[in-house]
C-alpha cells in the first residue's frame, strides 16, 4: 500500500511545482515589442524614424530609461545599424512616478504601450531592397508582487530601400507625427 501512495506524492508534488510556475510569466511574455520605421520604403539619401513600440502585459511595469535608484535595471535598446545607415541617439520617453509595494521611494517605469524612436539615415549607395536592422532590448520587468530577471530580446526593424524620394511612402502614422 506504501508503494502506491509515494507516486501519488511524487505527482501531486511536481504539479503543484508546474502549476506555481506557470503562474509567473517570463519576462519575455510581459513586453511584447515591434519596431516599425515612419516610412516603407524607404528612399536612399534621405531621413526616417525607427519606433520600437512596447506593449507591456497590465499590472506589470518595466524601469524607465533614467532610473530612480543605482539598483535598478533601465530599459536599454541598442542597434546593429548596417553599411548604408547612419543613427542618431535613441530618444527614450519620460517614464511615470509610480509608488509601489516594495518601495517607499516612487520608482520611474513605463506601463502600458511605450515608445523608444530613432532617427536615421540613408546613404546615397544604400543597398536597394528589403533591410533590416537587428535591436537587442533589454529591460526588468516587475509587478507590485514580483520582479521578474532581465532579458534581452532580439528585435527585428524590416523595412524597403528604395532609389526615388517619390516611392517613399509614409507609414505606421499611429507611432510617428509626420510633417
Amino acid at each position: 500500500m506504501r508503494l502506491r501512495l509515494i507516486p501519488a506524492v511524487i505527482f501531486i508534488a511536481l504539479f503543484s511545482d508546474l502549476s506555481a510556475s506557470a503562474q509567473t510569466p517570463s519576462g519575455r511574455d510581459v513586453v511584447a515589442p515591434l519596431a516599425v520605421t515612419s516610412f516603407d520604403p524607404v528612399a536612399r539619401n534621405s531621413s526616417f524614424q525607427l519606433a520600437v513600440v512596447l506593449k507591456i502585459r497590465t499590472g506589470f511595469h518595466v524601469n524607465a530609461r533614467e532610473v530612480s535608484a543605482d539598483y535598478l535595471i533601465p530599459t536599454d535598446l541598442r542597434a546593429e545599424v548596417p553599411t548604408g545607415f547612419k543613427a542618431d541617439e535613441i530618444s527614450y520617453p519620460k517614464g511615470t512616478l509610480r509608488t509601489f509595494s516594495f518601495s517607499k521611494k516612487p520608482l520611474n517605469v513605463y506601463e502600458g504601450t511605450t515608445i523608444v524612436r530613432m532617427k536615421l539615415t540613408t546613404a546615397a549607395d544604400t543597398p536597394l531592397g528589403q533591410q533590416r536592422i537587428p535591436l537587442k532590448l533589454r529591460y526588468q520587468a516587475c509587478s507590485d508582487e514580483i520582479c521578474l530577471p532581465p532579458v534581452t530580446v532580439d528585435v527585428q526593424a524590416k523595412f524597403t530601400v528604395v532609389a526615388e524620394p517619390a516611392a517613399a511612402k509614409p507609414a505606421h502614422s499611429e507611432f510617428f507625427k509626420l510633417k
